[in-house]
């Protein structure tokens, strides 16, 4: 069977889509949708029409959602009544109550649909997680995320927490299992409505200490998971997509007063060889299997996408409710 797909948005994450649908097998790239037509060049030959109603006149099995997060309900919504399969960026909606109402409606009509936390197919994080999976770090005692950079001039309509810690909360329940307790304290430093600084930690249910670090106030580009256990730490950096291994030492030492001091040594570095794709292409492949029938497809669902809103929200003063029970940090 040949899926055929639509994207939804043709901008700076949209754009990429229609590049990858047009080239993956078992696909047919049928047309975009974006009322500001294809200013990106991303669909040159492919029909593109100003909305979702015309999108799904064209006859689409499913579609990727890229456009702005205030308006995931409402194009989410006309894709599941149309009985089209949808993947959704994150985050999946611009409000829990949304978020909760598209993955009903997909449920309740026994589409797929999917969250676009692309994180998850990070090279490095793959490899990590299998190795973490494998007990190759021992005792898990903590994990930290940094995510900063620059102010983003393309994000207007959410702050950091909408747009960037959404990704950690996921990784984080991902990798090592949900929370058990929060606490964060944020600002706004640039002007403007939304927060743009925020500091997180918080103990997982298995024990494990979480601590995230999220701005658009650092001059520099980081992208950074590390977690340390009774072996030593692995560091991802998820923008070269390296996994190291610091290795805990164990080189005795007869210097007395070095030695009360010592904690654990330093031992050997090690920076893994594993394959690395484009972690949009693997997301997007899931998202395809997982609409021809195949019940292993790594996709991330609308349900898992609610969790992570509830918690996002809480960072900004709301409630939550409580995470899936699923961990593999022990």
């Amino acid at each position: 069977m040949t899926l055929r797909v639509g994207v939804l948005g043709l901008g700076a994450m949209g754009r990429h889509h229609a590049r990858i649908w047009r080239q993956m097998e078992g696909v047919e790239f049928v047309g975009a949708a974006d009322p500001a037509g294809d200013v990106t060049r991303a669909a040159v030959g492919i029909p593109v029409v100003a909305d979702v109603a015309r999108l799904i006149e064209l006859g689409i099995d499913a579609a990727s959602v890229a456009v702005p997060s205030d308006r995931h309900e409402t194009v989410g919504l006309a894709l599941a009544e149309a009985g089209v399969h949808a993947l959704i960026e994150k985050p999946v909606a611009h409000s829990v109550p949304a978020a909760r109402k598209l993955a009903k409606e997909f449920e309740n009509r026994g589409l797929v649909g999917v969250v676009g936390h692309v994180e998850r197919f990070n090279p490095a994080l793959l490899e990590m997680r299998r190795r973490l999976q494998l007990g190759e770090l021992g005792k898990v005692y903590a994990m930290s995320t940094r995510r900063v950079g620059p102010f983003p001039v393309r994000i207007s309509d959410v702050g950091v927490v909408y747009d960037l810690a959404t990704h950690d909360i996921d990784l984080i329940r991902w990798l090592c299992g949900p929370f058990a307790t929060m606490h964060s304290v944020s600002q706004s430093v640039v002007a403007g409505p939304h927060e743009d600084l925020i500091e997180v930690i918080g103990v997982l249910e298995s024990g494990v200490i979480a601590t995230m670090s999220v701005n658009w106030v650092s001059p520099v580009k980081e992208r950074r998971v590390s977690v340390i256990g009774t072996q030593g730490a692995f560091v991802a950096d998820l923008l070269s997509a390296d996994l190291t291994f610091h290795e805990n030492g164990d080189i005795r030492t007869e210097w007395d007063e070095i030695s009360r001091l010592r904690g654990v040594t330093e031992g050997h570095r090690t920076t893994y060889a594993f394959q690395k794709r484009e972690p949009l292409v693997s997301e997007l492949e899931a998202f395809r299997d997982a609409v021809l029938g195949d019940p292993d497809a790594p996709v991330v669902t609308l349900a898992d996408g609610v969790g992570v809103l509830e918690m996002a929200e809480e960072l900004l003063g709301g409630p939550r409710k409580q995470d899936p029970p699923y961990s593999i940090c022990h």
